[in-house]
């Protein structure tokens, strides 16, 4: 079955790894694909970028001409294949805009709502829209394996923090998306993701590229003042790609619901930057710590029985696997 992908945010983190993932040597899917190097490189897809199965276009979502233009392309090849699939990975996602309501809401709650009704209207049978493990706000784990996407959330409010906007406007997309499924207009899904990081990330703004870019530049690493007891989980880029395209594949998965994508190696982010640091050959890592981030939850631990149930998915790469990688990457870079 051949498959044709319409992909936004296709340079970002989670779309360039899905090109990979969908362009494998024999494959008949074809991608259009759009970016507007809000946070990426045209640089991400040069691997794939002369590849005929490929088709790059330097769109912004919040275009409305530039989206026209993409629909009518979707349109002039769906009846080539036999399924047409939308990925919506574009998204304001650095933490430096979370506090930022209008940075967030254009692309991210009606971006997102637009590329949806585009689908529907050019017949797609599948929509996949990425959202955050940010959702989860300040009920962020417990004690037995995990928050759920059934578990009711504990959000901090305005008075808290401007942070939750960026949290209120992702979740948002969900309740578009199982509207969506349950009118019987397409078929999909929402993904949390957890923390997720790659080894070709661009930009060193989330904490893993951040931590090994302070080693290497400057010998020593500042952290906020939450990372004295912070926990996460990390993801690596590899396996939240392959999760949306398990979840793509699995008709009976696509009813319109969330699931989690996640890993269950927690470790503390001092033990990660010495991880770093060890891997790195620095025996005495310096870090210290400034300034502090609002409503930043300690720990985020998500249960991710639900998508392991109902597909074959599970996470391929430890997070040892995942920082060698990116630390030789980011040290060929320098």
């Amino acid at each position: 079955m051949s498959k044709l992908y319409a992909i936004s945010g296709v340079t970002g983190m989670t779309g360039n790894e899905l090109v990979r993932q969908i362009l494998v040597e024999g494959s008949t899917d074809h991608i259009l694909g759009f970016d507007n190097f809000y946070a990426s490189s045209i640089e991400t897809v040069s691997d794939h970028i002369d590849d005929e199965r490929f088709e790059f276009f330097e769109y912004d979502l919040n275009d409305a001409a530039q989206m026209e233009d993409f629909e009518s392309r979707v349109r002039a090849q769906a009846g080539d294949y036999d399924e047409v699939i939308y990925i919506n990975c574009a998204a304001v996602v650095h933490t430096e805009h979370f506090y930022h309501v209008y940075e967030t809401f254009e692309t991210n709650v009606e971006g997102m709502n637009n590329f949806l009704q585009q689908a529907i209207r050019v017949g797609a049978g599948k929509y996949i829209n990425c959202s955050t493990s940010e959702v989860y706000s300040m009920n962020s784990w417990n004690e037995n394996g995990g928050v759920k996407e059934s578990d009711y959330l504990t959000m901090a409010v305005a008075e808290h923090s401007q942070r939750t906007s960026y949290a209120t406007g992702k979740l948002l997309t969900e309740f578009f998306m199982k509207d969506a499924v349950d009118e019987g207009r397409i078929k999909g899904c929402s993904i949390r993701f957890a923390n997720v990081y790659s080894k070709d990330e661009r930009y060193p703004k989330h904490i893993i590229p951040f931590i090994i870019n302070s080693f290497r530049d400057h010998g020593k690493v500042v952290l906020l003042e939450n990372s004295r007891r912070n926990r996460r989980t990390f993801l690596n880029n590899y396996d939240s790609c392959s999760a949306v395209l398990a979840l793509a594949a699995t008709d009976s998965a696509l009813d319109g619901t969330v699931y989690n994508v996640a890993t269950d190696e927690e470790i503390s982010i001092i033990d990660l930057a010495k991880l770093c640091a060890k891997k790195m050959g620095i025996d005495d890592p310096v870090i210290e710590f400034s300034g502090y981030r609002a409503s930043d939850p300690e720990r985020r631990l998500l249960s991710t029985e639900k998508i392991r149930t109902r597909t074959a998915w599970k996470p391929a790469v430890t997070l040892e696997k995942g920082l060698d990688e990116c630390i030789s990457n980011y040290l060929k870079q320098a």
